[in-house]
């Protein structure tokens, strides 16, 4: 299938101007745990966001030896330049031009950094979409399915979860037996026809709970899954949340797809604390936003809850109906106060 996505080998560079957007997504079964080459050691699935983007324009220079320039937000950024360099390198493979010229990158993001948005999803989807619209220039490609599968398998070589960002609604990244054409080499959208109208039309609120570099790195994370103990028996129970899930999408069992998105959150988190050296990257607010969303659905039968990322911050999720500004006025009244400046992101998923 890799062989798929080889170069054509007859291409003819020039100067170009591109750019791209591409949303973050947030995981409802996560990927924790990968082999060489960016291969998720168990199957994903997650939402797309709407609001929350990386918009980037790639400026090639047929003309100038190989290198990168970046620039984030204005500010040029020599560290991420050289990321990309390597990024480059490694994927020549599959874009033969691609150290044919000099690259000046322009990124932006419509989220705050640090906010446990993950931005590295968006910013390499949206960099591997600069790349095909390239790669379609310079060698002739035109079909845009093909493209888009291809922009999917390249950002995942620079951030695995990048490689869901690429398509909008509920995504799938990983081989799994319940989803027909799901890849370790690229992601698929789920079936749209499998997915009841009620998971369809849904809210982020993603809390600030800490803004600051987290003290352990998903990269790190990630690879201390190879000495984990329960390792092993996580990447099969995200399996079997798969069939589980594949059920709730359908039926649209509410009560069954909270209790299944919030074990998986806890479940990340639980693996962290299981890793040798353990780490924990919850927070006091965290907990605490935690207990008060079980005390608000408990009391209330209103149906908000909660997932998270590799970090302190937490997605609150809640759907679009006539609910919504109940839970809405909780959030402002009881859970904001445990953000570190207040700070929340409001998002949503639509499709």
């Amino acid at each position: 299938m890799e062989q798929d996505f080889l170069g054509n080998k007859n291409f003819t560079v020039s100067s170009q101007t591109v750019s791209a957007s591409c949303p973050s997504n947030i995981a409802l079964i996560k990927y924790w745990g990968k082999f060489d080459n960016q291969i998720p050691a168990n199957p994903s699935i997650s939402y797309t966001l709407n609001h929350c983007k990386t918009n980037t324009s790639v400026e090639f220079l047929a003309d100038e030896s190989f290198s990168v320039q970046t620039f984030l937000a204005g500010n040029e950024e020599k560290k991420f330049a050289e990321k990309i360099e390597k990024y480059f390198r490694n994927i020549e493979e599959y874009l033969p031009w691609i150290l044919k010229g000099k690259y000046i990158i322009k990124t932006e993001n419509t989220f705050p950094h640090s906010s446990g948005i993950a931005s590295s999803a968006s910013g390499f989807g949206a960099i591997a979409k600069c790349l095909m619209e390239l790669d379609g220039i310079f060698s002739g490609i035109t079909d845009e399915d093909s493209k888009l599968k291809k922009a999917s398998f390249l950002a995942r070589l620079g951030s695995g979860s990048a490689c869901r960002s690429l398509y909008n609604g509920l995504i799938v990244w990983g081989e799994t037996k319940e989803v027909a054409g799901s890849s370790d080499l690229f992601a698929v959208p789920y079936p749209n026809e499998e997915i009841h109208s009620m998971f369809k039309k849904f809210n982020d609120w993603v809390l600030l709970i800490h803004e600051g570099e987290k003290s352990v790195s998903s990269t790190v994370g990630h690879g201390l899954m190879k000495t984990n103990p329960y390792a092993e028996r996580r990447f099969q129970e995200a399996h079997e949340n798969f069939t589980t899930l594949k059920e709730i999408l359908k039926t649209g069992d509410m009560r069954r797809f909270i209790k299944l998105v919030e074990h998986e959150a806890l479940t990340l988190h639980a693996m962290m604390m299981m890793s040798d050296p353990a780490f924990i990257l919850m927070k006091t607010g965290t907990l605490e936003v935690i207990n008060k969303i079980w005390e608000f659905r408990k009391a209330t039968g209103l149906d908000l809850f909660f997932t998270l990322d590799a970090g302190a911050n937490v997605h609150l999720l809640f759907p679009e109906d006539s609910s919504s500004e109940t839970i809405k006025s909780f959030i402002v009244k009881e859970l904001l106060q445990h953000t570190q400046n207040g700070g929340v992101v409001k998002d949503e998923m639509r499709f």
